[in-house]
């Protein structure tokens, strides 16, 4: 019999789409995948041979420490320098096996059964399931802004002792920036409750249009404090593959990481590791490269997407790469179906666009669309979109 822990967890939306759409492409069938979050641009070259080096120097056949070489720690500690001015030691960094592995951990460490953790929807679909398995209660807020981002005023009408909040910035799905200010007061508010932070930074390199990305750790310093950043390098170097993220919080917090890690991989992928070293270490152009090309595919595909019938994006996205419209309600009754997860399985079928619904960010009634591709796919992509709904409105 299978556990009644893993018959609980539900299979991630995003992945679960993006499996189905490559099923029938492999099928011969014309499918447009835009159901899962990672670019069409391939790792940059110098990271690649720098992996490939590694290899012929044979640095990666054996353990790592668990937490990460410490020639990976450091240049992440000296790219946060860099960047943000922050001052970090080796003891405030872990690398995982991708930064889902890291929130994973971290739900592991921090909660017991019954905790309560807060976070605005929508949200990661991952986050749902990993708070699940660490017996943690989700509670997810439907913000009142129009740009659907948590503010104090949300946290201060809870009624209920909280454990952690999740703030993903630039977030995923609906691509907002929070601002310096809104961060500053999160942080403060969760200080005075005793309240951890966990503050989602992948996609902080991908922000578009003159939006200002604020890291946390330009507000606050880690050690003795209940802020925990969680980055990697799969989405700002194109490194979905080689599953690298990390954790930086206080040192207490990365021991028990580690604790749990020893059990759970050992150590990251050692070649994967030198690759990442490359890719902080080295030309940082590629990276902006693709930045500028999301911003240009953003700003095309923003405007066509609101000329599909039915569907609308109220709040442009300032950073990740997704656009998140709302499906006018009519469209799910004129389709013949009960809602956007229906929808969104029909939309594949019949206009062979893979694109996964809200209910799996815990915001029904949208769905999600990845602009990281070709902007010649996204463009056909918006042309089978409103053949689609033009037949509901």
């Amino acid at each position: 019999m299978i556990s009644e822990r893993a018959q609980s967890v539900e299979a991630a939306a995003t992945l679960a789409m993006s499996r189905l759409a490559k099923e029938m492409q492999a099928q011969g069938i014309d499918v447009i995948n835009l159901g899962v979050g990672e670019s069409d641009f391939q790792t940059p070259e110098h990271i690649a041979q720098a992996a490939i080096a590694a290899i012929q120097a044979h640095q990666t056949s054996f353990y790592t420490p668990t937490s990460g070489l410490n020639a990976l720690k450091q240049a992440i500690v000296d790219l946060m320098a860099q960047r943000y001015h922050a001052t970090l030691g080796l003891n405030n960094v872990t690398v995982t096996t991708g930064a889902k592995l890291s929130l994973y951990a971290l739900m592991q460490v921090l909660l017991n059964p019954g905790d309560v953790v807060v976070a605005a929807a929508p949200l990661w679909v991952s986050y749902v399931e990993q708070i699940k398995l660490a017996e943690g209660q989700l509670k997810t807020i439907v913000p009142s802004n129009a740009a659907l981002k948590l503010t104090v005023a949300d946290l201060a009408a809870l009624t209920t002792p909280v454990k952690v909040i999740i703030v993903n910035s630039p977030t995923n799905p609906t691509g907002q920036v929070y601002t310096r200010d809104e961060l500053q007061a999160i942080l403060d508010w969760a200080a005075a409750h005793e309240t951890y932070v966990i503050l989602d930074e992948i996609y902080g390199q991908l922000v578009y249009n003159g939006a200002t990305f604020t890291s946390g750790l330009q507000l606050q310093t880690l050690e003795d404090s209940r802020m925990i950043i969680v980055d990697g390098v799969s989405k700002a170097y194109a490194m979905t593959g080689w599953r690298i993220g990390w954790t930086l919080a206080s040192s207490e917090i990365i021991t028990a990481m580690n604790k749990l890690l020893d059990h759970m991989t050992s150590n990251p992928t050692a070649v994967a590791q030198y690759a990442a070293i490359a890719a902080l270490t080295g030309d940082q152009s590629s990276v902006e490269v693709m930045r500028q090309a999301f911003e240009q595919r953003l700003n095309a595909t923003f405007e066509a997407l609101n000329t599909v019938p039915g569907l609308e994006v109220a709040v442009k996205p300032e950073g990740a790469f997704y656009l998140f419209p709302k499906v006018a309600p009519q469209v799910l009754a004129a389709a013949g179906v009960a809602n956007t997860s229906e929808l969104s399985m029909k939309l594949l079928k019949e206009a062979r666009v893979a694109m996964p619904s809200g209910e799996g960010f815990g915001m029904p009634g949208y769905l999600r669309m990845g602009y990281a591709k070709d902007q010649a796919v996204l463009d056909e992509a918006v042309r089978r979109l409103t053949a689609f709904f033009q037949q509901y409105i």
